[in-house]
């Protein structure tokens, strides 16, 4: 698909990959709807787009929150008739503890990284826009195949986010929609910012974009980066389970002896 022209939404455009896609795509001559919580850094990333000469609209949006989302896709639906491309990038991401379970760490990361989802594809895929968009890219993580240790929740959510969108792929082909996975390795974002440990192939936030970018436009049914990190993946889901708890659980020593 040539972008260009093409309107654009993008869910937590206000930091980390989605603001440098939204960065990229400002140059594609694209019609852009960004949408965060963080509406201060997403009002600055406005500024920025804007003086590059497109003016992007902007949307407060906590995706976890249903009615939120509702409420804000039909504001949009009220300004425009269609979208064509959904890049539903909001996440969140916690490291947990060895001696609590927290439950409401659990919880706020389901509520983010699978029901923000849901959320987001129920406005688009209802009666706020006079066609659905050609496009739904979800992001979920090459993180999504084992549980690693201290990221259990976040890797259970990305593995449902993963599962999900594989299920709407075939389901919404029947309405002429194309669902599109995004699963990136470490990139350096906020977010892998508050990592303590080795995040092997960190990506530049910059050329992960371009990735995604180029991967949008051959309408690839998976966009996964770096190479490295996605063979280490395979191989990992191939292990048996006692030679990957042998490695989990010395990553896991050598982590807290930091």
């Amino acid at each position: 698909m040539n972008l260009t022209g093409k309107t654009i939404l993008i869910s937590g455009a206000a930091t980390g990959i989605g603001k440098a896609l939204a960065q990229k795509l400002s140059k594609e001559k694209t019609k852009l709807v960004l949408l965060s919580r963080r509406m201060n850094l997403l009002e600055e990333l406005a500024v920025e787009i804007t003086n590059n000469g497109s003016t992007p609209l902007i949307f407060k949006c906590d995706v976890a929150k249903r009615d939120e989302v509702l409420s804000v896709f039909k504001e949009i639906g009220d300004k425009l008739e269609s979208i064509d491309v959904a890049v539903l990038n909001s996440g969140i991401s916690h490291r947990t503890s060895l001696e609590t379970v927290e439950s409401k760490i659990a919880q706020e990361t389901f509520d983010v990284n699978v029901m923000g989802l849901v959320h987001c594809v129920e406005a688009l895929t209802g009666d706020f826009f006079s066609q659905p968009p050609s496009i739904i890219a979800g992001v979920s993580s090459l993180a999504d195949g084992r549980g690693f240790p201290k990221s259990g929740f976040y890797c259970a959510s990305k593995a449902a986010a993963t599962i999900y969108l594989e299920s709407l792929r075939n389901e919404l082909a029947f309405k002429g929609i194309k669902v599109i996975t995004i699963k990136p390795g470490f990139v350096k974002t906020p977010m892998t910012d508050k990592n303590e440990f080795e995040m092997p192939f960190l990506m530049p936030v910059e050329k992960s974009a371009e990735i995604i970018f180029r991967g949008l436009m051959k309408e690839k049914t998976i966009i996964q980066f770096p190479l490295p990190t996605v063979m280490g993946t395979k191989l990992l889901k191939l292990l048996p389970n006692k030679i990957f708890d042998f490695f989990a659980r010395n990553h896991l020593k050598k982590t807290l002896k930091k």
